[in-house]
Formats: structure tokens, C-alpha cells, sequence
């Protein structure tokens, strides 16, 4: 059995934007203010998508970290990062080309993130403002985070489309095991923060080099999901 794509979910960070440089200067920031060693930005790549609390603990240095610590380096982080996010924060190329394409399929788009949901919105506003998003999800009180499929089959219900009809665009591991636990069908952008292997080996069913290559995603008649890796 083949389905057809109703709508696309996004992943931000990674997937959308390249922000990599803003969220690692900031942590470096908040480290370095400390009097803790500071990372090249590309190990950020492996610190990142999966919540500021666990950005933070994983720059942390790898020591018997007390919680007070972690929360206090948290609230650092949010208010450096909420100072500077969009200093050098961009559309990865091809972005705006692909969405510009969707709208004209008239697919409905949708935003899932680990980002705070405040933070989140303000990215997709500022950054995206051409494009209708029917949704934006981030990170709220009382839904979990990716990769816990809550946000994506609360978007899926808000569309009222199928999850099965759902192509869910993302960078991580993370975004993977999402699209996979909620029944969607899961693609990698492998210009994102994470290794194509990873992507693979987490549940992507196909890979995108270029934003534009979702479009023969989208167009085609997705194979039915049959069985997952792990």
C-alpha cells in the first residue's frame, strides 16, 4: 500500500537553521565565565537537539555535576543565548526555495522543536516569516520532548491528517526516533548537525542532501512504513 503526503513537519535546528554557531558561542560564553574549559563549535553538533538542559550537561565538564550547577548554568544559558540567537543564526541554503515550493502544493507546515517554546516561535517569526506555519511546537510544560512522539501526534491531530500521511523532516537521531514512534514518515537532512549513518541506522526511511530533494519525497507516493530499525 502507498500513502500520500498530507503535510511536513520540520525540525528547527539543524533542519531549518543553522545555529550552531549562536548556541556554542553562547554555552562557550556561559562556560568560560565560569572558569570551564570551552569546545570547538563542531562538537556542538553532538551536543545539541535534545533540550537546553541537556545541551548544558553534556558541555559541562565531565564530572560529577551537582543539580545545582546544571540549573544554575541553564538559567545562564537561556538568558546569553536569548541575547545573541539570531547574531549569526540563518536559513540553510535551499530552505526558502523548498518552502516556497510546499506552499505552492498547499501542504500544510508545521514546526517541531526541543528549542523552548518561546524561543522557538520567535525563530520561526523572525527567520520564517514568509512562510505560513500552521504550527509551532517547542518545548512546554506538560509535553515531552522529542524524542517522546507527544509533539508530533499533537500536530497531526491539530491538522487532522493521519500521521501515516506525515513526512517529518529532521537532523538527529532524535528527530528520527520521533517520526518513528509517531507513525510518520521520517527523512534526514544530512546537511544537518548529525551523520547520515546515525540518521540510517535510527529509522530514517530516505535521505535528502539538498532541501529541494524533499520535493520527490513529498511528490511520490510514500511506501508504507513496514518495519523500523531499532
Amino acid at each position: 500500500m502507498s500513502l500520500t503526503a498530507a503535510a511536513v513537519i520540520f525540525d528547527l535546528d539543524g533542519t531549518l537553521i543553522d545555529s550552531l554557531a549562536d548556541l556554542g558561542e553562547s554555552m562557550n560564553t556561559v562556560l568560560s565565565a565560569r572558569g570551564f574549559p570551552t569546545h570547538p563549535l563542531e562538537r556542538y553538533k553532538r551536543f545539541v537537539g535534545d533540550g537546553m538542559v541537556n545541551l548544558v550537561r553534556r558541555a559541562l565538564p565531565q564530572i560529577p555535576q551537582e543539580a545545582r550547577t546544571v540549573e544554575a548554568c541553564v538559567g545562564e544559558m537561556r538568558t546569553v543565548y536569548r541575547g545573541r540567537w539570531d547574531q549569526k543564526t540563518r536559513l540553510y541554503p535551499g530552505i526558502a526555495e523548498l518552502l516556497d515550493a510546499l506552499v505552492r502544493r498547499r501542504l500544510p507546515l508545521a514546526v517541531l522543536s526541543n528549542k523552548p517554546d518561546d524561543s522557538a516561535r520567535l525563530a520561526v517569526e523572525r527567520l520564517l516569516a514568509p512562510w505560513r506555519f500552521a504550527l509551532v511546537v517547542g518545548t512546554r510544560p506538560g509535553l515531552p520532548q522529542k524524542p517522546d512522539p507527544a509533539g508530533a501526534r499533537l500536530i497531526a491531530r491539530e491538522l487532522e491528517i493521519d500521521p501515516a500521511h506525515v513526512v517529518y523532516l529532521g537532523d538527529t537521531d532524535t528527530d528520527m526516533r520521533t517520526a518513528v514512534a509517531a507513525g510518520m514518515y521520517a527523512v534526514g537532512a544530512a546537511w544537518g548537525f548529525r551523520t547520515v549513518e546515525e540518521l540510517m541506522a535510527t529509522g530514517a526511511r530516505a535521505l535528502v542532501k539538498q532541501p529541494l530533494e524533499l520535493l520527490d519525497v513529498v511528490d511520490a507516493p510514500l511506501p508504507s512504513h513496514g518495519s523500523y530499525p531499532p
